[in-house]
């Protein structure tokens, strides 16, 4: 009889764990917790860990805006219409006395990443500002799970990118 009851016991445990899970994983979800963060404090992390010039983050600090990107605006940020992002959010200066932008997207978790990236590679516009532009060398595209980063800059941008990617853990 108290075999019946553990084995009846052990079946319920069972059958309960795999309600619970109904694909049967056992791994803990492949994205960071960071990465589950909204996207302003990804951003604030980039900045507060990024190895960055002393000017740099007194202008982030006190010049830098964070803009919420729509589908209507995300021609001018990504440098095409269609692009399918779940959120995205800019950090650009008030006003331009050099180009800059940093932008974060949140792709759909089924997206083809790498074609995201790639046209956004080749359609974003480094010389959209006016008077200024950023060499097209010192723009990175890269991603991290489903989170693509586009950073725009003639300095610190390999300081910035370093801090994205440190975001992985």
């Amino acid at each position: 009889m108290k075999k019946i009851i553990i084995l009846s016991i052990a079946l319920i445990l069972i059958l309960g764990l795999t309600a619970c899970n109904p694909n049967g994983d056992t791994q803990a979800p492949a994205m960071d917790p960071v990465l589950n963060e909204s996207l302003e404090s990804i951003l604030d992390k980039i900045y507060e860990t990024a190895n960055l010039s002393e000017d740099f983050k007194e202008y982030s600090l006190s010049t830098l805006l964070k803009t919420e990107i729509t589908e209507e605006r995300s021609e001018y940020y990504f440098g095409k219409e269609g692009i399918d992002f779940e959120e995205a959010l800019a950090s650009e200066p008030m006003m331009m006395p050099s180009a800059y932008e940093l932008t974060l997207v949140r792709v759909k978790e089924d997206a083809d990443i790498e074609k995201l990236k790639e046209e956004i590679r080749e359609n974003v516009n480094p010389n959209k500002w006016i008077c200024v532009g950023v060499d097209p060398e010192n723009v990175v595209v890269d991603s991290i799970d489903n989170l693509i980063i586009i950073i725009m800059s003639d300095s610190e941008c390999e300081a910035l990118h370093d801090a994205f990617l440190a975001l992985k853990g």
